[in-house]
């Protein structure tokens, strides 16, 4: 016969895991002998913010291009047929070849190209991999905007770079951001200045020096 501290302390550890299991936080399962998380509800996330935000078809970015049902629900069996290659495709140093289906829209070209040649030289855990894609990513946006002038077309760099959303949803961050270019910019024309200047001196004395000769 269990004595009364026992059958109180069953009593209360059952109480305890039915409140977790009412405030969501855990669920019991004694069949199988561990703990499984619940899944919250959508009333339980309401509370953060955007969530929910495509729950609704005609919000989501993907529509009217989205299909339902989706694309490729019946794979074929097996690897896919090799794409040819038609354009320079860079292949990482650590990969054993190139894979099956590639993308040919934007083939290596120009500066940005050749950064992007040297880049994959390099193995993908060099930091240099990785700075030089960077760098050919702001290279290319430079290539691109010469790009636009030389048909004739005027890019809408304000609207392209988001700077016009951001004036309106976070003038804070685009000031600070401005303030911390300027002064980025302001140092380099200092110090670009000032070795001038003293190019300039070093001159005037070799002058002076040679006169007194």
């Amino acid at each position: 016969m269990e004595s009364r501290d026992i059958v109180e302390h069953k009593h209360t550890g059952e109480q305890k895991r039915d409140h977790d299991h009412d405030h969501g936080h855990i669920q019991q399962h004694p069949s199988q002998g561990h703990i499984a998380p619940r899944r919250p509800s959508r009333d339980e996330l309401q509370h953060i913010n955007g969530w929910g935000a495509d729950l609704d078809r005609k919000d989501r970015p993907g529509v009217p291009m989205e299909r339902t049902p989706p694309r490729f629900i019946n794979q074929p069996k097996g690897d896919p047929q090799q794409q040819q290659e038609k354009v320079e495709v860079l292949v990482s140093s650590e990969r054993p070849g190139i894979t099956q289906l590639f993308g040919t829209v934007q083939p290596p070209s120009g500066l940005s190209g050749m950064l992007r040649r040297a880049a994959f030289k390099a193995s993908e855990n060099d930091l240099r991999h990785w700075l030089l894609l960077l760098l050919a990513d702001r290279v290319n946006v430079v290539e691109g905007l010469a790009e636009d002038l030389a048909r004739g077309h005027i890019p809408n760099v304000l609207g392209e770079m988001g700077i016009k959303a951001e004036m309106k949803h976070n003038p804070a961050g685009l000031a600070k951001k401005v303030a911390i270019a300027a002064a980025v910019v302001g140092t380099a024309v200092y110090l670009m200045n000032r070795r001038d200047r003293d190019d300039d001196d070093r001159y005037v004395r070799y002058e002076r020096d040679s006169t007194y000769r």
